[in-house]
Protein backbone atom coordinates (compact mmCIF):
# COMPACT_ATOMS: atom_id res chain seq x y z
CA UNK A 1 0.00 0.00 0.00
CA UNK A 2 1.21 3.36 -0.94
CA UNK A 3 0.58 6.20 1.82
CA UNK A 4 1.54 9.58 3.39
CA UNK A 5 3.08 12.62 2.60
CA UNK A 6 6.73 13.66 1.53
CA UNK A 7 8.12 16.62 0.34
CA UNK A 8 10.83 16.79 -2.11
CA UNK A 9 13.23 18.58 -4.45
CA UNK A 10 12.97 17.62 -8.03
CA UNK A 11 17.10 18.23 -9.42
CA UNK A 12 17.58 20.23 -12.59
CA UNK A 13 17.39 17.68 -15.09
CA UNK A 14 14.04 16.94 -13.96
CA UNK A 15 14.98 14.05 -11.30
CA UNK A 16 12.86 13.21 -7.82
CA UNK A 17 13.96 10.76 -5.37
CA UNK A 18 11.01 8.40 -4.32
CA UNK A 19 10.96 7.99 -0.63
CA UNK A 20 12.72 4.43 0.57
CA UNK A 21 9.43 3.42 2.05
CA UNK A 22 7.43 3.55 -1.08
CA UNK A 23 9.81 2.05 -3.46
CA UNK A 24 9.22 -1.55 -2.50
CA UNK A 25 5.64 -1.26 -3.45
CA UNK A 26 6.71 0.47 -6.39
CA UNK A 27 9.24 -1.99 -7.46
CA UNK A 28 11.81 -1.91 -10.19
CA UNK A 29 10.34 0.74 -12.42
CA UNK A 30 6.86 2.56 -12.75
CA UNK A 31 4.70 4.50 -15.48
CA UNK A 32 3.99 8.43 -14.80
CA UNK A 33 1.48 9.73 -16.35
CA UNK A 34 -0.94 12.91 -16.32
CA UNK A 35 -3.34 12.88 -13.43
CA UNK A 36 -6.10 14.65 -12.32
CA UNK A 37 -6.52 17.83 -10.39
CA UNK A 38 -3.49 18.72 -12.31
CA UNK A 39 -1.13 16.54 -10.74
CA UNK A 40 0.88 13.45 -11.66
CA UNK A 41 0.28 9.51 -11.46
CA UNK A 42 2.99 7.34 -10.51
CA UNK A 43 1.76 3.29 -11.11
CA UNK A 44 3.11 0.56 -10.48
CA UNK A 45 3.32 -2.00 -13.18
CA UNK A 46 0.71 -4.61 -11.47
CA UNK A 47 -1.67 -1.65 -11.14
CA UNK A 48 -1.13 -0.03 -14.27
CA UNK A 49 -2.12 -3.17 -16.09
CA UNK A 50 -5.29 -3.07 -14.06
CA UNK A 51 -6.09 0.50 -15.12
CA UNK A 52 -5.31 -0.99 -18.68
CA UNK A 53 -7.73 -3.27 -18.66
CA UNK A 54 -10.58 -0.98 -17.24
CA UNK A 55 -9.63 1.55 -20.05
CA UNK A 56 -9.67 -1.84 -22.27
CA UNK A 57 -13.24 -2.15 -21.23
CA UNK A 58 -14.29 1.20 -21.88
CA UNK A 59 -17.16 1.51 -25.06
CA UNK A 60 -14.72 2.84 -27.54
CA UNK A 61 -18.04 4.49 -29.44
CA UNK A 62 -18.25 7.18 -26.18
CA UNK A 63 -16.29 10.36 -27.09
CA UNK A 64 -16.29 10.41 -23.41
CA UNK A 65 -14.20 7.02 -22.96
CA UNK A 66 -11.92 7.75 -26.01
CA UNK A 67 -10.85 11.08 -24.59
CA UNK A 68 -9.80 9.43 -21.03
CA UNK A 69 -7.78 6.92 -22.47
CA UNK A 70 -6.18 9.23 -24.51
CA UNK A 71 -5.28 11.69 -21.70
CA UNK A 72 -4.12 8.76 -19.48
CA UNK A 73 -2.36 6.99 -21.97
CA UNK A 74 -1.02 9.73 -24.86
CA UNK A 75 1.89 11.04 -22.44
CA UNK A 76 2.62 8.09 -20.43
CA UNK A 77 5.93 6.96 -20.30
CA UNK A 78 7.67 3.66 -18.41
CA UNK A 79 10.82 4.79 -15.84
CA UNK A 80 13.43 3.73 -14.09
CA UNK A 81 13.90 3.65 -10.42
CA UNK A 82 18.00 4.52 -10.32
CA UNK A 83 20.79 3.49 -8.16
CA UNK A 84 19.89 6.28 -5.78
CA UNK A 85 16.06 5.69 -5.83
CA UNK A 86 15.28 8.64 -8.04
CA UNK A 87 12.68 8.63 -11.49
CA UNK A 88 12.77 10.75 -14.31
CA UNK A 89 10.17 13.39 -14.87
CA UNK A 90 10.05 14.55 -18.70
CA UNK A 91 9.81 18.18 -19.42
CA UNK A 92 6.28 17.45 -21.03
CA UNK A 93 4.74 16.28 -17.67
CA UNK A 94 6.35 18.61 -15.40
CA UNK A 95 4.74 21.26 -17.42
CA UNK A 96 1.56 19.78 -17.52
CA UNK A 97 1.87 19.81 -13.13
CA UNK A 98 3.55 22.62 -13.27
CA UNK A 99 5.75 21.05 -10.97
CA UNK A 100 8.84 23.59 -10.00
CA UNK A 101 11.20 22.97 -7.57
CA UNK A 102 9.52 21.79 -4.41
CA UNK A 103 7.37 18.76 -5.01
CA UNK A 104 4.94 16.71 -3.25
CA UNK A 105 4.72 12.61 -3.29
CA UNK A 106 1.77 11.76 -2.08
CA UNK A 107 0.19 8.20 -0.81
CA UNK A 108 -2.97 7.18 -2.61
CA UNK A 109 -3.24 3.41 -2.34
CA UNK A 110 -2.56 2.17 -5.61
CA UNK A 111 -0.60 5.16 -7.00
CA UNK A 112 1.80 7.67 -5.77
CA UNK A 113 0.85 11.42 -7.09
CA UNK A 114 2.95 14.13 -7.41
CA UNK A 115 1.82 17.75 -6.58
CA UNK A 116 4.03 20.85 -7.29
CA UNK A 117 4.06 22.22 -3.17
CA UNK A 118 2.29 25.46 -4.29
CA UNK A 119 -1.04 23.70 -5.53
CA UNK A 120 -0.75 20.76 -3.33
CA UNK A 121 -1.06 23.07 0.03
CA UNK A 122 -4.15 25.16 -1.95
CA UNK A 123 -5.79 21.55 -2.49
CA UNK A 124 -4.84 19.84 1.01
CA UNK A 125 -6.58 23.31 2.54
CA UNK A 126 -9.50 23.58 0.96
CA UNK A 127 -10.31 19.60 1.27
CA UNK A 128 -8.90 19.59 4.73
CA UNK A 129 -11.98 22.62 4.51
CA UNK A 130 -14.42 20.60 2.84
CA UNK A 131 -14.08 17.01 4.47
CA UNK A 132 -17.47 16.68 6.04
CA UNK A 133 -19.40 17.89 3.10
CA UNK A 134 -17.36 15.88 1.30
CA UNK A 135 -17.98 12.56 3.24
CA UNK A 136 -21.48 12.87 3.27
CA UNK A 137 -21.57 12.93 -0.55
CA UNK A 138 -19.57 9.56 0.02
CA UNK A 139 -22.49 7.88 2.27
CA UNK A 140 -23.78 5.87 -0.46
CA UNK A 141 -20.09 4.32 -1.37
CA UNK A 142 -19.93 2.79 2.21
CA UNK A 143 -17.42 5.71 3.37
Amino acid sequence: MLIGEYHYNLDAKGRLAIPAKLRHNLGENAIVTRGLDSCLFVYPSKEWDVLIERLNSLPLTKSDSRAFSRFMLAGAIETDIDQQGRILIPDHLRKFASLNKKVVIVGVNNRLEIWDENLWNEYRLKTERDVNEIAEKLIDFGI
